[in-house]
């Protein structure tokens, strides 16, 4: 006997994450002894799903200083039914003043 048809679930949204956001640390610039910076959010679904989803972001928008490389990844971690983390790391002289995400979960 085969496995009862579940429907998809898939929650999206965006945000908005920059210096307004508490504990932001992007904008300022790296310190000799710490190279690399990076800030977490997380995520928290408003439906848990039945099991761990499936999440994909995307960059839609940015604020760099243009002094300097424009150096930033992102990705989603700690990927739980209730939610996820969101982290931004950047490094060396770029300062990261706000990121715009859109992401899914599926």
């Amino acid at each position: 006997m085969s496995e009862p048809y579940l429907p998809l679930q898939v929650i999206s949204s965006q945000l908005n994450l920059g210096s307004d956001t508490e504990g932001w640390s992007l904008d300022e610039p790296a310190q000799e002894e710490d190279p690399e910076r990076e800030f977490s959010f997380d995520v928290f679904f408003e439906t848990p799903f039945s099991n761990p989803p499936v999440v994909h972001l995307g960059i839609v928008g940015f604020d760099i200083d243009q002094c300097s490389s424009s150096r930033l990844r992102v990705f989603s971690e700690k990927i739980s039914r209730e939610g996820f983390r969101v982290t931004l790391r950047t490094w060396r002289s770029s300062r990261v003043y706000s990121v715009d995400l859109s992401w899914v979960a599926f």
